[in-house]
């Protein structure tokens, strides 16, 4: 039957070499198309047999945090904290790096930057933002007490001095109203001791030309 379809294309005058050459074009792009397929499909059974991420791990993908929700033989369903599903390719756990923050310990460690003036006491900054870590994990389980809440000096901005309050929450799906109402706390015990947060600024001087400078 392809015979005869073929010998009847040549009867009608039809370049059966452009034909070949079309066809080995499509044959060329379904070879692409199912070797990405295969190598999904044998990344799946990898994962499930290895088992690097599992359902209910959390995982950080490309910069974004979520839970792994199902992995399927192709692909694998992530749900973002946002509540929005990402699906992504299996061969993608095991060709790129991710991070899975539940393999060794669920708890999460949340880093908070904060610029004061130059000429504030760092030390009394410290202080504070230690006292703030230790009354908010008093009032919040989500908040850990061990391990304990660290203070980083991170260094000399342009405009303030850096530094980056560490603490460790339980439950991630807490993050982002954890972070504000530490901030909020921030803000509130920073203005009460005098301490400036600045905001970036630049120093313009500008020099006068006389008449000799410009000969």
């Amino acid at each position: 039957m392809i015979v005869a379809f073929v010998v009847s294309l040549a009867t009608v005058g039809i370049d059966l070499s452009a034909l070949t050459v079309f066809a080995g074009v499509v044959g060329v792009g379904i070879g692409f198309g199912m070797q990405n397929i295969a190598s999904n499909f044998i990344s799946g059974i990898i994962l499930l047999f290895e088992r690097p991420i599992k359902v209910g791990d959390r995982v950080i993908v490309n910069d974004i945090l979520g839970y792994v929700e199902k992995i399927n033989m192709r692909a694998t369903i992530i749900r973002t904290i946002d509540n929005e599903h990402i699906i992504v390719p299996n061969s993608y756990f095991l060709e790129e790096h991710v991070v899975n923050r539940s393999y060794s310990d669920p708890n999460l460690r949340l880093r908070i930057p904060i610029g004061v003036a130059y000429g504030s006491d760092v030390e009394k900054v410290r202080d504070l933002l230690l006292q703030v870590a230790q009354e908010e994990a008093a009032a919040y389980e989500n908040i850990l007490s061990d391990p304990e809440p660290f203070v980083y000096f991170s260094g000399f901005g342009d405009s303030s001095l850096d530094f980056e309050l560490f603490i460790w929450i339980a439950n991630p799906d807490q993050l982002i109203i954890t972070k504000s109402n530490i901030n909020f706390r921030i803000n509130n015990i920073l203005k009460e001791n005098n301490i400036e947060i600045p905001f970036p600024q630049r120093d313009l001087h500008i020099r006068s030309i006389t008449g000799n400078d410009q000969n």
